[in-house]
């Protein structure tokens, strides 16, 4: 898609609002192709496919920060091997504080279960007793 186009068809293209890409650009994940005539943002098939790839890690679970670092590497290596591999490593590390998270919660649980037997029982051993 050699096409440039404005910021109202990219974005409808891509599936996001133009607030998202100017959101994006700020960020410095996305840059208009060109600025012409008045200013105007131009976006080309480039920008389009690195769109499409933030936001289909971000579908992945990555924050913005963590995308930032990532979308170079698919676009600096056309095997995609790096990105895939920088990928791996930050989803095994979501997996790990995941699990770290579940640990505590279910350590959480039982302490609370606990908790709510120890009362019951002494709300039941000191109850008027008809």
């Amino acid at each position: 898609m050699s096409k440039k186009m404005r910021i109202g068809e990219f974005a409808r293209l891509a599936g996001v609002t133009p607030r998202t890409i100017r959101y994006y650009e700020s960020l410095g994940l996305l840059g208009p192709s060109k600025r012409e005539g008045a200013g105007f943002r131009y976006y080309s098939g480039v920008e389009l496919a690195r769109l499409q790839k933030i936001n289909a890690l971000k579908e992945l679970g990555l924050s913005l920060d963590e995308i930032s670092t990532v979308v170079p590497l698919y676009f600096e290596d056309p095997t995609g091997l790096r990105g895939k591999r920088k990928v791996l490593e930050i989803l095994q590390a979501h997996l790990q504080e995941t699990e770290e998270k579940i640990e505590a919660l279910e350590q959480f649980r039982a302490e609370l279960r606990e908790h709510i037997s120890r009362i019951q029982r002494w709300i039941d051993e000191h109850s008027e007793k008809p």
